[in-house]
């Protein structure tokens, strides 16, 4: 009888599946910054989604503001809960385009990485901070923590993660130069920085995969602000409604199936349709770019003038709709507004006292901020610390250093 030879395991090929070839292949991947070998049973991209979830910068998202802070509620969001959702509807996304799921959900759950405690209001204030020494710019401090500021590995800084999931992290809104460029100023320097030594492209798209985390992250939140507004009180599924089209006629075609449905199962069936319709409107505008283009490489997807995966102009016109009536009637709430004072005021008092006497700070980034070469380095250090923080631990060193 012929024995049965097992396969070798042959490196970034193992488990590999067919994709489209408008997708990221992890066997023509770009590599990383410092080479490392292969490894025998995972793909690049999968070995980058696992250094992500084992990071102290994912662990520190469940600590960290959506809109409201964990003391407010078990059951609302937060970056973490966020986070997952993200991956999960960025994984189904890049499945249906016949793309890697794998570095989709890789750029999907770093994506927020470099967001401060207290959400955005956390931000604004580190922002204003720091423009005397550059700014601040939450997605610019993602690339920072992945490259520069976790240390796990004894042979580099950073995760050392692969030159696709840095592609779809850094232009996942889409590029930073050239027409399509999201900045209206100047470009964070450390996107330039790092670029120097790592060139990206920072005028092209990013590949399908970080596309598919993008859209990803408006359909996500989207759907659980409205949530969580709801449920904090401050607007009513009906209120949403008289605004905006698309959840009237969703929230219609529920109650004509289900009229005696009680709210808590009609909310999240609501939001099923919501995630549903979003999701597959986003696909099937995909498909009719991909079937008509037929792009053969990934690099054909980066250098179309406008970006392969996004809502059609109904369903933008329905996610303007949306953010509008967000922001009028919970971002800028009341209490939202009270939070971003106290946010405001935490991180201002903690920015100017580590930088002006950083005895303040931990011994390590006290010796690094010592023997920083000026002010505005001492500032990104101060900034760098900051930004790691979780809402708990900036509450607990504003009791510390200013409490009595």
């Amino acid at each position: 009888m012929e024995k049965v030879q097992s396969p070798e395991l042959s490196g970034i090929g193992f488990g590999y599946r067919p994709r489209a070839p408008w997708a990221c292949d992890p066997d023509r991947s770009r590599g990383r910054l410092i080479d490392e070998p292969q490894s025998a049973t995972r793909t690049p991209f999968q070995r980058d989604r696992d250094r992500i979830i084992h990071s102290t910068a994912f662990r520190r998202l469940k600590l960290k503001t959506q809109v409201f802070i964990s003391d407010d509620g078990d059951h609302y969001r937060t970056r973490l809960t966020h986070t997952i959702e993200v991956a999960q509807i960025a994984r189904a996304i890049a499945r249906a385009l016949e793309a890697d799921e794998d570095l989709a959900e890789a750029v999907a759950l770093c994506h927020d990485f470099g967001h401060t405690p207290f959400g955005h209001a956390g931000e604004d204030a580190l922002d204003r901070l720091m423009q005397p020494f550059g700014g601040f710019d939450h997605n610019a401090q993602s690339l920072r923590i992945v490259t520069k500021l976790e240390r796990r590995y004894a042979g580099f800084d950073g995760l050392n993660l692969s030159w696709e999931t840095l592609d779809g992290l850094v232009k996942h809104n889409g590029p930073l130069t050239g027409p399509a460029a999201q900045y209206d100023g100047e470009v964070p320097g450390y996107f330039l920085e790092f670029d120097a030594l790592f060139p990206l492209k920072l005028s092209e798209w990013c590949g399908i995969e970080g596309q598919a985390a993008a859209i990803a992250d408006d359909v996500a939140y989207n759907t659980h602000d409205i949530d969580d507004g709801i449920r904090a009180g401050l607007f009513t599924l009906e209120e949403l409604a008289e605004a905006v089209p698309f959840v009237a006629e969703t929230l219609a075609e529920v109650r004509d199936r289900w009229p005696e449905l009680e709210f808590s199962r009609l909310i999240h069936e609501f939001q099923r349709r919501q995630i549903t319709a979003m999701v597959e409107d986003v696909i099937c505008g995909a498909r009719e770019v991909l079937e008509r283009e037929r792009p053969q490489n990934a690099d054909a997807i980066r250098q179309r003038r406008a970006q392969t995966v996004g809502f059609s102009p109904a369903m933008r016109e329905t996610d303007r709709q949306l953010k509008a009536f967000l922001f009028e009637r919970m971002y800028r709430s009341p209490a939202i507004m009270a939070f971003r004072e106290m946010a405001d005021r935490t991180v201002s008092q903690l920015f100017e006292r580590y930088l002006t006497d950083p005895s303040s700070l931990p011994s390590e980034w006290r010796r690094a901020a010592v023997e920083a070469a000026d002010e505005a380095r001492s500032a990104r250090i101060v900034a760098d610390f900051i930004a790691g923080m979780t809402d708990s631990y900036a509450r607990n060193e504003s009791k510390r250093l200013f409490d009595g």
